[in-house]
């Protein structure tokens, strides 16, 4: 692994990871389609994920830069910082093997970033499982309809609705429109498995 870059170690720490969070989900949420566990990976293991697990163990600090990246702000690159962390991910495996690296990777990247994207990850069912019941049985699509907006903008709640063939199927708020149409999302499933 020898060489002027760690473009090696990237690639392996890169595979690594995805197999350590794919492993993960597998085991948090055995209901789980294959495309939900792949959004679930997305969200998880991407550039700004990865760059806030390598601020956090100061890898910017130990970058052997050039004069223009120097220049340039190079150690807080989102680009520069992932793929510090992935070499380094890369070079525990080599080391010691997966147990080590999944160890590593759950301490430093994937604890952090489940504990602030569970309930996201979570949320994020509601709307594809709806979409997902509706296809299965060659039933329309969904509509969200907004129902209210109230409060002053930096503390909104939103109100929505969820209408399919000309009926509604349920009403839900949040503090965000996203919130508000997954709460919806999941009564209304509720109410189609219902009737």
């Amino acid at each position: 692994m020898e060489g002027p870059d760690n473009e090696r170690l990237e690639f392996l720490g890169d595979r690594v990871l995805g197999l350590v969070v794919s492993e993960r989900l597998c085991y948090l949420y055995p209901q789980w389609e294959a495309g939900q566990l792949s959004k679930g990976l997305a969200r998880l293991v991407n550039a700004a994920t990865i760059q806030i697990a390598a601020k956090r163990l100061n890898l910017g600090e130990h970058l052997r830069l050039g004069p223009g990246e120097e220049k340039t702000g190079g150690r807080d690159k989102k680009r520069l910082l992932s793929d510090a962390y992935e070499a380094v991910l890369g070079a525990i495996y080599l080391d010691g093997g997966l147990a080590p690296a999944a160890e590593f990777a759950e301490r430093t990247l994937l604890g952090p970033a489940m504990r602030t994207e569970v309930d996201a990850l979570e949320r994020s069912d509601h709307k594809s499982a709806l979409q997902e019941w509706l296809q299965e049985r060659g039933l329309d699509v969904v509509e969200y309809r907004l129902a209210d907006a109230a409060g002053p903008d930096h503390d909104k709640t939103f109100e929505i609705e969820v209408w399919h063939e000309g009926k509604q199927l349920s009403l839900a708020t949040g503090r965000t429109k996203k919130e508000a149409e997954q709460a919806a999302a999941k009564l209304a499933l509720e109410v189609l498995l219902a009737s």
